[in-house]
């Protein structure tokens, strides 16, 4: 039996490696990625970024993870988040190379003084993926937490640091619902059928929006597994993020073919690839990542560190 160290490791790389995968094919679209598919780690590429780096997705999901170690502070999280755009805080090489619009504007809006939860875009047009890139910590920091609301209050108060509209907040929510069950040890599809009804209940009792929750159809009404792979976008909408996740994950048999099939379907590789792998590197397991991937990638001992911390910290 797994235990919950090595279900963070599995987790935390997951998401690590599938973002370093994606890095170099950042921005190429998917008839790009069919004639010459993403096959194995390679450098360069779209950022000019050497082999294994990683990019905005896991800085920021290190330092979520970073502040945690301490407790739930959503002021916290957020400075930490402001010293990694500002003071370069968990980067790769010392230095922001990518960053999405509205998390900048969001850390913007906390540098100057905002209270946190409220410096997330609120707009129809702020629902880039750039909470559910970074939203997977919290599955261990909740995992003993039985209260429904009290897990959707603090997923929401973490991902309106930079995404505050319920789109977001609710892909964000889903994720982490689904990826309890991964941590609970369920079957990957057993999982998916368990999480869809409660949370549809969970919408309608709470009154959200239901113009809001229809989008997420394809996932809680239907069944994500049956869509077509042209149906399926790799985006950096959060939607669409969320969809090619689910997919990835649930047509797939191991680590690596969840990774790869997420960066084939081209333009926001690394964080589709990151946002799947981690749900994969938590259901496959740690060692079910290709050991060259895990080994190479930048700043290895000081990922295994800060998730050796992380564990302390939730005993």
């Amino acid at each position: 039996m797994k235990t919950i160290l090595d279900q963070i490791k599995g987790g935390i790389f997951g998401l690590a490696v599938g973002d370093a995968l994606g890095v170099p094919y950042e921005f190429l679209n998917r008839n790009q990625m069919d004639q010459k598919p993403a096959t194995d780690m390679v450098g360069y590429g779209t950022h000019n970024q050497p082999k294994c780096t990683w990019s905005d997705d896991r800085s920021l999901t290190f330092c979520l993870i970073d502040s945690l170690c301490n407790g739930y502070d959503l002021y916290d999280i957020a400075s930490k988040f402001e010293d990694w755009y500002y003071h370069n805080l968990w980067t790769p090489h010392g230095a922001v190379f990518d960053i999405g619009i509205t998390t900048k504007d969001a850390i913007y809006q906390f540098k100057r003084g905002m209270t946190p939860d409220l410096c997330g875009g609120l707009d129809e047009y702020s629902n880039g993926n750039g909470s559910l890139m970074r939203i997977l910590p919290l599955v261990y920091y909740l995992k003993d937490e039985l209260d429904i609301n009290t897990r959707y209050d603090v997923i929401k108060r973490v991902s309106s640091i930079t995404h505050g509209h319920l789109r977001s907040v609710f892909s964000c929510f889903i994720y982490v619902e689904y990826a309890l069950q991964l941590l609970n040890g369920e079957n990957k599809y057993d999982a998916y059928l368990t999480i869809k009804k409660p949370i549809l209940d969970f919408a309608v009792q709470h009154k959200f929006n239901p113009n809001e929750i229809q989008l997420f159809g394809r996932i809680l009404e239907d069944d994500i597994t049956k869509q077509d792979r042209f149906n399926i976008k790799g985006t950096g909408y959060v939607l669409r993020s969320l969809e090619a996740s689910f997919w990835c994950l649930l047509n797939s048999d191991c680590y690596s073919e969840t990774v790869l099939k997420s960066i084939n379907l081209g333009e926001d590789t690394d964080s589709t690839a990151a946002i799947s792998g981690g749900l994969a590197g938590l259901y496959f397991g740690y060692q079910d990542i290709p050991e060259n991937w895990k080994q190479q990638l930048v700043r290895f001992e000081d990922i295994a560190a800060l998730i050796e911390r992380f564990n302390n910290s939730l005993q």
